[in-house]
């Protein structure tokens, strides 16, 4: 029984030390995939001046996040910027394009600094950041 005990001990330690580490590996990775994916659409832009609409115009379409839910693009350039992320101040925190994943919760607001979009992997300054949002400043 103490064996027993004592497993139960340490799986409940290991878990949800295991399951942090594969969050952070994720989102590693889909700031990997938004780079490039923001490298395709600042090739784009100079090939036609413009960015494109949706991902599909780049061929990056169902393009899924580390965790299974496909990324969020909008072209503030093209668009109003009343749909564009927004930092503390509501400020746009990209002036091109935004581009990023829900995170694992797969829930999000507009405002990056609100509690259900703090797991969002972004970018912004144009570009000059690319992480998790509870990161930016």
């Amino acid at each position: 029984m103490v064996t027993v005990a004592l497993i139960g001990v340490l799986m409940a330690i290991a878990i949800p030390s295991y399951q942090q580490w594969r969050n952070k590996v994720r989102s590693r990775q889909a700031a990997q995939e938004i780079a490039a994916m923001a490298t395709a659409i600042k090739q784009y832009y100079l090939d036609a001046r413009a960015y494109p609409a949706d991902l599909s115009a780049v061929g990056l379409s169902g393009r899924l996040d580390p965790w299974g839910h496909a990324y969020v693009y909008y072209n503030v350039a093209g668009g109003t910027v009343g749909g564009a992320r927004k930092d503390h101040a509501l400020n746009p925190i990209n002036s091109d394009f935004d581009l990023y994943s829900k995170g694992a919760d797969n829930d999000t607001q507009t405002q990056v600094t609100n509690s259900r979009s703090l797991d969002d992997v972004i970018r912004a300054r144009d570009g000059g950041f690319i992480g998790l949002a509870s990161e930016f400043n």
